[in-house]
């Protein structure tokens, strides 16, 4: 019921919406298509959601282990992921790419959208793979500022040396060794 729900939920915001539950139970799955055939039908926005639902953005992946399922959602990226599995703390802390992770049966999407506190502006289309939400760092600007001293830079000058010849960039390489006449270490 909690995940029908929460599929449903997310399809309303248009046509488009993906929904997609990611599962290591057929029972589960079977037991979901049935609950949301009676949501979608009682919902205000029936026809939005029903459209969501089919389209091919929208599904089931049935996996044959959690590792497989961390795989496929790592993969997907998605802009609001959540986990309701055994252990769900856990796993949420093994994934890596998601815009925001809703952990347990009592953390759903709309929690976030309305009262969690939780950003709401999240990258969408799989861009979790590399890109966050929208917070304050994103309107500031950061220098790296690189300082080392001369026996720091001695001990380092052989590997800055093999990665720059690795990437056929010698002349890189000679930067560093042309400040060492007599040798790095």
């Amino acid at each position: 019921m909690h995940v029908a729900a929460d599929l449903v939920s997310q399809a309303e915001h248009d046509p488009l919406a993906a929904s997609v539950l990611v599962t290591t139970s057929a029972e589960l799955a079977d037991a979901v298509d049935e609950e949301l055939t009676a949501r979608v039908a009682a919902t205000k926005h029936t026809e939005r959601i029903g459209e969501a639902l089919r389209g091919r953005q929208s599904g089931t992946v049935l996996v044959s282990t959690v590792e497989d399922g961390l795989r496929v959602v790592d993969a997907y990226a998605a802009e609001h992921l959540e986990i309701q599995t055994a252990d769900a703390r856990a796993v949420a802390a093994r994934v890596r790419n998601a815009g925001a992770v809703f952990v347990g049966p009592y953390a759903p999407v709309s929690l976030g959208d309305y009262c969690a506190g939780s950003n709401h502006v999240l990258p969408t289309g799989g861009y979790a793979r590399h890109s966050s939400g929208l917070s304050v760092q994103s309107f500031l600007r950061g220098i790296h500022v690189i300082d080392y001293s001369e026996q720091a830079l001695r001990e380092v000058a052989g590997k800055v040396v093999a990665l720059a010849n690795a990437e056929d960039l010698p002349a890189h390489g000679e930067a560093v060794t042309a400040r060492f006449p007599g040798g790095a270490e």
